[in-house]
């Protein structure tokens, strides 16, 4: 097989890492990719949103399957004009990608089917916002309607926070369109996990679970980002909750997408938290998580390639996941996830890169060596027979360097390790 991964951040990264370990698979295309992929795959300098251009390299490179990482080209319908070309694609068309693209249609649906999930409310005007925040008090949750690169959610404190929150999305328009409409949660206390599932046509092959850590500095300080590291397994979550949440929230949901005419293919994500009253839905994605699909891939031990012609196909499939733990760590550049300075040097790594998996996300090449080109830089992971064994293994690898001008957390896995 040719197979071609469309993005350029960590998350594509590990699944070009995938592939590229598949024995069903000959070559691997990375279309735009990022500079620290080519070592694994052949970097195709065309933009995830140039769908012709894609469409015409898939086609003349005869790519036997095309894979969709990021969300922004799937919400626009890049499956849509890839299956209209009679291209075999993996990834769920625009009327799916609702799911994520919009949380009042992902909230909709949710109420309308019975998965549990928060309650809510949906606002496009700044004083009915208000005033519904002051009806149901702090803590609450805001979250831009649409996109927003994983930084519209605001887990609001105190009312003042709450109200400061919807001015900044509605009112100034802080994500554009994607911010005009805000959803309003009540706060759900508990563990939050990363379900993810394989579907097709009503076939759905669960992934094991993960944990991320959204807070920029240790402690969970800071700022909400895209996620500064995770961790799977998640042993405070047990097998019965993971059974549950199948249950009554993934197989419903694909259900009910199938029922409202939108099926969806592709990985369902499902950020869930383990409330008193069981697992509800905090958000769905369209995609892979990203920190979590650098730590649960690893854990894959079936051929990925041969496994996702064989779901697309509605064959049977036995995926197979390894017992062993991963943990893996952000390296971000200063201020993230606000401004960023782009062009600072990262130390060689090539001694860390023989000894860890290194996932690159916001990096470039120049002159041989890699500096920082984004918020979040690089994803360093360790593999071990325990979480702790992996993170005492990636800390120890991390500390030996210097990072100058970049960051990272020493406390992912605090909530399992420190136990």
């Amino acid at each position: 097989m040719k197979v071609l991964v469309i993005g350029s951040g960590g998350r594509e990264h590990a699944i070009v890492k995938q592939f590229k370990k598949a024995s069903s698979v000959e070559q691997v295309f990375v279309a735009p990719g990022n500079d620290g992929m080519a070592q694994d795959a052949t970097i195709v300098p065309i933009a995830q949103t140039s769908v012709e251009e894609l469409i015409t390299f898939a086609q003349q490179e005869a790519i036997s399957l095309t894979f969709i990482g990021p969300e922004q080209p799937l919400t626009e319908g890049i499956v849509d004009a890839f299956e209209a070309a009679g291209l075999r694609v993996f990834g769920p068309r625009k009327n799916a990608a609702q799911i994520e693209g919009s949380k009042a249609f992902a909230k909709e649906l949710m109420a309308k089917y019975s998965i549990p999930t928060a309650k809510y409310a949906t606002f496009s005007d700044v004083a009915q916002a208000v005033a519904y925040i002051k009806e149901q008090g702090a803590p609450i949750v805001i979250k831009a309607d649409g996109l927003a690169a994983g930084k519209g959610v605001v887990v609001a404190i105190t009312e003042q926070e709450a109200i400061a929150a919807v001015e900044d999305m509605i009112g100034n328009q802080r994500f554009g369109d994607s911010s005009s409409r805000v959803v309003i949660e009540e706060f759900l206390d508990g563990e939050e996990f990363s379900f993810m599932s394989f579907v097709h046509a009503g076939q759905i092959y669960p992934m094991v679970i993960a944990q991320d850590h959204k807070r920029a500095y240790d402690g969970d300080k800071g700022p909400n980002t895209g996620g500064m590291g995770a961790y799977s397994p998640v042993p405070q979550i047990p097998q019965s909750v993971i059974d549950e949440a199948l249950s009554t929230i993934v197989k419903p949901t694909v259900a009910a997408m199938d029922s409202e005419g939108t099926p969806f293919t592709g990985i369902l994500y499902a950020g869930l938290i383990l409330t008193e009253n069981g697992p509800k839905v905090i958000e769905f994605n369209a995609r892979f998580g990203d920190p979590e699909a650098q730590v649960v891939l690893q854990r894959m031990t079936s051929d990925l390639g041969e496994f996702l012609m064989a779901l697309l196909d509605e064959r049977p499939f036995d995926l197979q996941w390894s017992d062993e733990a991963v943990l893996g760590v952000v390296i971000a550049a200063e201020g993230y996830p606000t401004y960023v300075e782009k062009g600072h040097n990262l130390p060689d790594l090539t001694e860390l890169e023989s000894e860890f998996a290194v996932y690159h996300a916001g990096t470039k090449e120049v002159y041989g060596n890699y500096c920082g080109n984004g918020g979040r830089v690089l994803l360093v992971t360790a593999k071990g027979a325990s979480l702790k064994e992996a993170q005492a293994m990636v800390y120890t690898g991390l500390d030996a360097y210097q990072w100058p001008k970049f960051f990272y957390r020493h406390d992912i896995g605090w909530r399992i390790v420190d136990q």
